[in-house]
C-alpha cells in the first residue's frame, strides 16, 4: 500500500506523533524537519556542535524550493528518546547494537521502533537487543541528503520511505505522507532492503574512493563495467539466500546517476570527513552472506578492501551522529 505525500498541512493535535530521531545526520534531520514542520514534536539527538546549533537557532533546511529554519528540540544525550511514541532510528550500521542497548531502557511502552539505516540487517539486529515488545520495522529510505555544517541540512532528490507493516505502521504511513513524505507499506520490505543495498553497493565505494558524485563518476570509461558486475554479484547472493527483490533494479542502478548525479554518497561524504564508513554493512554484507552461501563476490570483496585501506586513522565519534 502507497501512501502519496499530500502537502505538509498541520497535523490534527489528536493524532500527533511524538518524535525522536537516534542519530541526527542528514537523513534524520531532513525528516525530522519535515516532520516537525507538520506540527508533530520532534528532538533531535546528536553530537555536540549540532545539537548546540539547533538549540540556538533551530534546523535549516535547505531545498530546492525553500530555505527555513526549523525550530526543534535536540540534546546529545539518549535519555531525550523518553515520552517519544515513534523513534527513528538513523545510527550508523555499525553502531545500532550499542544505540539500542543506551535506549532500550528508556522506551515508553509501545513506541515504534524505525530504523531508517543502510543496510540489509539493521531491525534485525536492533530487535534482537531490544525488548521484545517493542515494536521495530525496517524503513528503506531513498534521499539524497547531506549536512552542509552544524544544524544545517540539504535535500538534494527523492525523499521516499518504504516500511514493513507493523500494528502502528499504517497510522504511521499516514501521518508521514500528510507531512510531504511519500510513503509505502510492504510485505516485502526484505527486498526492498536488498534493492537498496544493491545501488548502495554498485555507487558507494567508487564514489567514496573517486571522491566524485554519481553523473561524473558514470563517464569515466570502464565504470558502468564494473558497477554491472558488482550488481550481478549482489543479485547472486540475493537469489541463494531467497530474496525476491522487486522491480526493476537494473533500471535502478542506471537511473541513480541520472536522477542524482550530484550527489555523492554517503561513504563519500565519511571518507571526506576523516570518519569511518558502513563499508562492512553493504559490500561487506554481500561478500559475508556470499561466503555463508557459496557464492563468489571478489568485486564486492575488492571494493570494501579499498574502502577500509582509505579510510585512514579516522575517530568513530558519537554514535548519535547518523548518516
Amino acid at each position: 500500500m502507497t501512501i502519496p505525500a499530500s502537502p505538509i498541512a498541520p497535523a490534527d493535535p489528536s493524532s500527533l506523533l511524538r518524535i525522536a530521531v537516534m542519530g541526527a545526520g542528514a537523513v534524520g534531520c531532513y525528516y525530522g524537519a519535515l516532520l516537525s514542520r507538520a506540527g508533530h514534536p520532534v528532538t533531535l539527538i546528536g553530537r555536540e556542535a549540532h545539537v548546540a546549533a539547533v538549540q540556538q537557532r533551530g534546523l535549516r533546511l535547505q531545498t530546492a524550493v525553500l530555505d527555513v529554519q526549523v525550530p526543534m528540540q535536540a540534546s546529545t544525550e539518549a535519555s531525550a528518546v523518553q515520552g517519544a511514541n515513534v523513534v527513528l532510528f538513523c545510527v550508523k550500521s555499525s553502531d545500532s547494537e550499542d544505540a539500542a542497548r543506551q535506549i532500550r531502557p528508556l522506551l515508553a511502552p509501545g513506541a515504534l521502533v524505525l530504523t531508517l539505516q543502510n543496510g540489509a540487517d539493521n531491525d534485525e539486529r536492533v530487535r534482537a537487543v531490544l525488548d521484545a515488545s517493542t515494536p521495530v520495522a525496517a524503513a528503506v529510505v531513498y534521499v539524497a541528503t547531506a549536512m552542509a555544517g552544524p544544524g544545517h541540512v540539504q535535500h538534494h532528490g527523492r525523499g521516499e520511505l518504504v516500511i514493513a507493516p507493523s500494528p502502528r505502521s499504517e497510522a504511521v504511513a499516514a501521518q508521514f505522507a500528510a507531512a510531504g513524505i511519500p510513503t509505502q507499506i510492504s510485505d516485502n520490505v526484505r527486498g526492498a532492503l536488498w534493492a537498496k543495498l544493491v545501488l548502495n553497493c554498485a555507487y558507494n565505494a567508487l564514489s567514496a574512493l573517486a571522491q566524485q558524485p554519481y553523473g561524473p563518476l558514470v563517464q569515466v570509461p570502464g565504470v558502468t563495467d564494473v558497477i554491472a558486475d558488482t550488481v550481478a554479484e549482489c543479485l547472486a547472493v540475493a537469489q541463494a539466500d531467497g530474496v525476491t527483490i522487486p522491480g526493476d533494479i537494473q533500471a535502478a542502478v542506471r537511473g541513480i546517476a541520472a536522477t542524482m548525479p550530484g550527489q555523492y554518497s554517503s561513504t563519500a561524504q565519511d571518507l571526506a570527513r576523516g570518519k569511518p564508513s558502513e563499508i562492512d554493512h553493504l559490500n561487506g554484507y554481500v561478500v559475508r552472506r556470499g561466503a555463508a552461501l557459496g557464492v563468489p563476490t571478489p568485486l564486492n570483496r575488492a571494493l570494501q578492501v579499498l574502502v577500509k585501506l582509505a579510510e585512514g586513522r579516522g575517530g568513530s565519534g558519537s554514535a548519535f551522529g547518523g548518516g
